[in-house]
């Protein structure tokens, strides 16, 4: 790759940028691109979603007077370039790193990030509350955009703020960056004609003078403009033969344009920005951008890991793939049972690879369901199929199930409906940070009636309660399991058996302590366990591999406060309100006196880092496990 940045050394800021000349900006974007790339082949990201946003990135800056003008970005995986422009070029190789640059934009590092977008589908809604906020504080010069695609636009949260926007006063901006489809300019004289008139300054001055002189007159009240923008709409749908769903909701539509020319881009935004009234820009966008292996393979190259970035070749981990990552043996599980159990269909929004149900989806492609980008309707989608005869395997990450709460407990809860909610991801998940660690599902989900919740210590525990909960009259059961490898390397593939719901299993017996593990951590009170005994220490640890955090199995907690006068709980979530908490509560309720020591998550959000680094910032690594259980 060429290193020679020579406009890109310039700017440190927007108001740089706002200095150059729009001829100078194609280059500039082919040095952000340039500098995206080798970036992220040694300090691995999103590649693929930022590229594909460069020219918008640019133009967007340069046209609005950020950060008094607020844009905000939906899923913040597109904004690398973003944060280049705005202070954080020089620093840029700390991304997603220990203590460096966030994974996402969020308020708390600059002023330039409008709001926090590690999600998906909470642009429009964010913005329209800065449009309409701009209003009544006096900042009625001030604008704002919200930047939504690369699938955000597919959640349910987006169109609740399109319906808002369209019946509030505001003149906001929404870009929709389309990237699911290849760039189709329009073509024909009548189709260019009004793509050019609608962005024509001094039509819209006309139609704004007009617009202001029939309300003066009294001619045109808000339900009669409203109305003019639908036939207004409803013309241009005739005449070029493109329709869209923007065109019912009062809501001016332009486009679709080619988001990655960014001179045409930057005219476009010249001519909307004062445009009085909510307004939807649609640009399509190629993402990958620029960078030909990228382009060619967009999935692969979203978040490719290490690469050449002269010859695109990947650089593969060198470490043993073995043993399995937990989502490989969901997905071979799952294809094992549905072979067997025809009722047996996959549900997943928008993430078919990287839980490995694309597993399933090869083999049986009717049998699998990618809803998209729409948590809340991935589980109400699937009770509706439980409710009539089907039993969904439902697979989310543990931080985006925080979407479909209510879904779960509305819609598959109160009917116990025959769902199994595959929660992956659970706990630290490492450099996305605290938008995406999967903590808070097991205090969230604990209080709600008819849930069983439970947690594989390993592999072959993580497919016997997946055989489990596939069986007549589980209800609804949830199923939580981190990212990253399993424990086992040969012996994954055991047999698949029921186990006994709400049933504990002592791993190791002893006389002096009982360690109470809720999920994977029960390896490392084993390895604990183990370090103990080899460092000579008398202290006799017994550890019962929970299993079930609901319901809870009684028996062994009566046990061990009867045998133990100290108990330690271990778990990947939030102490306040979990599996601890479950312990405290029915020792309480019991008349129980005996000692507990919790490890688990503190009471704040987690930063960014390695799972290891941040365990241990957190209190939950092997140190922190082996410390409890002595000090105790």
């Amino acid at each position: 790759m060429n290193n020679i940045s020579e406009l890109l050394d310039q700017i440190s800021s927007p108001d740089d940028l706002r200095r150059l000349s729009v001829a100078q900006l194609p280059e500039l974007c082919a040095e952000l691109r340039r500098d995206i790339v080798d970036e992220l082949s040694v300090n691995p990201g999103h590649l693929a979603s930022s590229l594909g946003v460069v020219e918008l990135t640019v133009a967007l800056h340069y046209v609005f007077s950020t950060p008094y003008d607020r844009i905000v970005w939906d899923v913040g995986h597109q904004a690398y370039g973003h944060k280049i422009l705005t202070g954080r070029k020089d620093t840029f190789c700390t991304n997603r790193k220990l203590h460096g640059i966030r994974p996402f934009p969020t308020p708390m590092e600059s002023e330039y990030d409008t709001f926090t977008c590690g999600h998906a589908s909470n642009s429009i809604s964010a913005a329209l509350g800065m449009a309409v906020a701009a209003r009544k504080t006096g900042h009625d010069d001030r604008h704002v955009v919200a930047v939504i695609g690369d699938g955000a636009m597919s959640g349910g949260l987006a169109f609740e703020g399109l319906n808002n926007v369209s019946s509030s006063p505001n003149d906001l901006l929404i870009v929709l960056n389309d990237n699911d489809m290849s760039i189709d300019r329009a073509v024909g004289g009548m189709e260019k004609y009004l793509l050019n008139l609608d962005t024509n300054a001094t039509y819209n001055r006309l139609r704004d003078k007009a617009s202001k002189w029939l309300h003066s007159m009294g001619y045109l009240n808000d339900d009669r403009r409203k109305g003019i923008i639908r036939l207004n709409n409803a013309l241009k749908s005739a005449l070029s033969h493109q329709q869209n769903v923007f065109e019912g909701m009062n809501i001016r539509y332009f486009g679709p344009f080619d988001g990655n020319d960014v001179c045409e881009t930057v005219r476009i935004l010249e001519q909307l920005k004062n445009m009085r009234g909510p307004k939807l820009l649609h640009l399509h966008t190629v993402k990958g951008k620029g960078y030909e292996p990228a382009e060619r393979e967009a999935t692969v190259w979203h978040a490719p890991g290490k690469f050449d970035p002269e010859t695109g070749e990947r650089i593969p981990d060198t470490a043993d793939p073995y043993p399995l990552k937990y989502q490989e043996v969901f997905g071979r599980t799952l294809l094992e049972l549905a072979e067997t159990n025809p009722n047996i269909v996959g549900v997943t929004p928008a993430m078919p690879t990287g839980c490995s149900m694309d597993i399933m989806m090869h083999a049986m492609p009717d049998r699998v369901f990618d809803v998209g980008i729409a948590e809340g309707h991935a589980a109400t989608f699937a009770a509706g199929m439980a409710k009539d005869g089907l039993m969904p395997f439902c697979n989310i990450y543990s931080a985006f199930a925080q979407r479909a709460y209510d879904n779960i407990i509305h819609d598959a809860a109160i009917l116990n409906l025959p769902v199994v909610f595959c929660l992956d991801r659970a706990g630290l998940v490492g450099e996305d940070g605290p938008t995406h660690h999967g903590v808070f599902d097991i205090a969230a989900l604990r209080p709600v009636p008819n849930l069983t919740l439970c947690s594989p210590m390993d592999e072959c525990e993580l497919r016997r309660m997946m055989y489990t909960a596939q069986l007549p009259g589980m209800g609804t059961v949830v199923i939580r399991y981190p990212r990253g490898k399993g424990v086992k390397r040969d012996d994954w593939h055991c047999e698949l058996e029921a186990i006994p719901v709400g049933k504990a299993r002592q791993v190791s017996d002893g006389s002096d302590v009982a360690v109470l593990s809720y999920g994977p951590l029960g390896n490392d009170v084993q390895t604990v366990i183990s370090q103990l005994r080899e460092e000579g220490n008398s202290l006799s640890v017994a550890h019962y591999d929970m299993r079930f955090c609901k319901p809870l199995d009684t028996e062994v907690l009566e046990s061990v406060s009867q045998r133990f006068s100290r108990i330690v709980t271990v778990e990947d979530g939030q102490l306040a309100g979990g599996f601890g908490s479950a312990v405290l509560e029915w020792l309480s309720d019991n008349g129980k006196t005996t000692t507990v020591r919790r490890v688990g998550l503190p009471d704040r959000f987690i930063e960014h880092g390695t799972v290891s680094e941040l365990r241990h910032i957190a209190g939950t690594d092997i140190e922190s496990i082996k410390r409890a259980i002595i000090n105790n």
